[in-house]
């Protein structure tokens, strides 16, 4: 069994819906970047020189009580199925997915932390925990970079902070993110009003990938722009306000979609559960779409007691491509995937009664 095997039926753990507020919030996630000094950015970087940060990276993991037992993955050894199953998982970037030259990537068993070897930067630290729990995501990510720091010479200015690839992340180096399930806001139209605020509170809204992805099925990721000059409690504070904000009127819209809309809301549910418990091909956009309504059916309490969070987070992850494909021990085209998606929903709808 290969490395990337041991993934394919482990439940991911901060898809578990656990944490705090995590009836809206998927998961927290804190991404640091890091690079070494005495080497060049990226863009400057020969062959030879990627094999000696890969080398010293891989060392330092080794003597780090957080990441010891990670798996350490060259990139470059792996098949694009491969590496499009550990992005599914957003264990790497679309940066690292893409990435030609040498690069790597440390795991942990559980998944909740993740060390990409020369994406943008040399570095790029991931820690991911259930829910609301941006602190804890921090505390834990603070802890893995001054264990690493330790063996690295991280490239520093005592007026600049950290010295990165693309100036937004001068500073500090690390973006706080939120990713958010928002149904009841875009059923009632609401969603855009709430994005253009956060918009001017220096605020990126991205997709279920990060940047570069628009937001599909109602997932929205919220992040820090600012890394320079804002201490990393504040920017972690900031954050986790606007998003208990955003879980407010989440809550509020909810309410008015079981007070205002009960009707209609309760049809559409069922139109999607139907449509979940009987379709021969689904896309992967369509499920994402119908999975979502019901959803706010547990949300509402329609659906109370016969789905739960946890089932659909983990369902949302295993009817993507390469997990379909994964889990069938083959490449599949786009038909048998949309086959085999359609079928594994179904298996789990059929103990949803209509």
């Amino acid at each position: 069994m290969s490395e990337i095997d041991r993934f394919i039926n482990q439940p991911v753990n901060w898809l578990r819906a656990t944490g705090p507020e995590s009836d809206v919030v998927i998961s927290s996630r804190l991404r640091m970047a890091r690079n070494i000094a005495n080497f060049p950015f990226l863009s400057r970087l020969a062959g030879e020189q990627r094999t000696a940060i890969i080398q010293e990276v891989g060392e330092a993991v080794k003597k780090s009580n957080f990441l010891k037992n990670a798996y350490f993955i060259s990139s470059m050894e792996l098949p694009e199925l491969d590496r499009q199953f550990l992005l599914e998982r957003h264990l790497v970037s679309r940066e690292l997915f893409l990435e030609e030259g040498k690069s790597a990537v440390a795991i942990t068993p559980d998944e909740m932390v993740s060390l990409m070897v020369i994406e943008e930067d040399h570095l790029r630290l991931q820690v991911f925990q259930s829910g609301l729990n941006l602190v804890e995501t921090w505390r834990i990510a603070d802890e893995i970079d001054s264990e690493l720091e330790k063996d690295l010479d991280y490239a520093f200015d005592a007026t600049l902070g950290y010295l990165t690839a693309c100036p937004t992340n001068v500073g500090t180096g690390i973006r706080a993110s939120c990713m958010l399930h928002l149904p009841s806001l875009v059923l009632t139209k609401q969603v855009h009003k709430v994005l253009q605020a956060l918009s001017k509170l220096n605020l990126a809204v991205r997709g279920l990938y990060g940047e570069g992805t628009q937001a599909s099925g109602n997932f929205f990721q919220f992040s820090n722009q600012i890394t320079l000059g804002q201490p990393e409690d504040e920017i972690i504070s900031n954050l986790e306000g606007v998003i208990r904000q955003v879980i407010t009127h989440e809550r509020e819209a909810r309410e008015y979609l079981k007070k205002k809309r009960k009707g209609k809301m309760e049809d559409q549910i069922w139109r999607a559960l139907a449509a979940l418990k009987a379709a021969r091909l689904m896309s992967s956009s369509e499920a994402v779409q119908l999975l979502s309504l019901v959803q706010v059916g547990i949300d509402v309490g329609v659906l109370e007691g016969q789905v739960t969070h946890t089932d659909l987070n983990q369902l949302f992850l295993l009817i993507q491509p390469a997990h379909l494909q994964k889990m069938n021990g083959k490449e599949l085209g786009a038909t048998e995937r949309d086959a085999r998606r359609a079928a594994r929903i179904r298996e789990y709808f059929s103990k949803v009664s209509l």
